[in-house]
């Protein structure tokens, strides 16, 4: 069990500018100093993009909860993901050989319950015929927004592993949480009683003007 447990935040956040960023730099956990524009940074400033996103979809889902209170059940995993993502930010600001034991992370079990509970809601949904498109409802819209963001999130890292060593999990833990994001916005739709909007390529301008010509 040790070895599941992290330390807990050691921050004083009483001064929130020091200007030490000031000519593009910042620090590492670890302390090292790299550039702003660093992959490492990029990455983990991602993921940070990726958790507000997150924030915003559940004031959506709780807004939703009135009308469809099986919504609580998506607010419950959201908010697990977001301290998930976290913990992947804090190993993604460390140097690889530089992260404390009890430094937070995340690990295969996180990926096993992504992949539970996209099984579990993937269940509950009727088969596709066509892509979706984002846009069935807010919630929708936003957890698809959220699923774009994740894809940039691997994309980033994929290039950071090409030049430094990225865990396993990392990645994998990634990929998989845009599938569950994909499965959750239909998922939303489903429980909001809204339908989804289906990807109809005869809708284009240039099938429609052919079709009326």
């Amino acid at each position: 069990m040790s070895e599941t447990v992290y330390n807990d935040p050691q921050l004083a956040l009483n001064r929130i500018y020091t200007r030490g960023g000031d000519a593009g730099e910042t620090s590492l956990v670890n302390g090292r100093r790299v550039g702003k524009d660093d992959l490492r940074i990029e990455s983990y400033g991602t993921v940070d993009e990726l958790n507000s996103v997150l924030g915003l979809a559940r004031v959506s889902v709780a807004e939703g909860m009135g009308a469809a209170p099986g919504l609580a059940r998506l607010d419950a995993i959201l908010l697990r993901v977001q301290h998930e993502l976290f913990n992947l930010g804090s190993l993604l600001a460390t140097d690889p050989g530089e992260l404390h034991p009890k430094q937070p992370r995340v690990r295969q079990a996180e990926i096993d319950q992504l992949e539970r509970e996209i099984d579990e809601c993937n269940a509950d949904l009727p088969k596709l015929r066509s892509f979706v498109l984002p846009g069935g409802c807010r919630l929708n819209a936003e957890l698809h927004l959220a699923r774009t963001v994740c894809r940039r999130v691997e994309r980033t890292l994929v290039a950071l592993a090409r030049r430094e060593e990225v865990p396993g999990e990392v990645l994998g833990y990634i990929n998989r949480l845009s599938d569950a994001l994909f499965v959750w916005s239909r998922w939303a739709c489903t429980q909001l009683a809204v339908p989804e909007t289906l990807w109809e390529p005869n809708r284009a301008a240039s099938a429609v003007n052919n079709q009326n010509s």
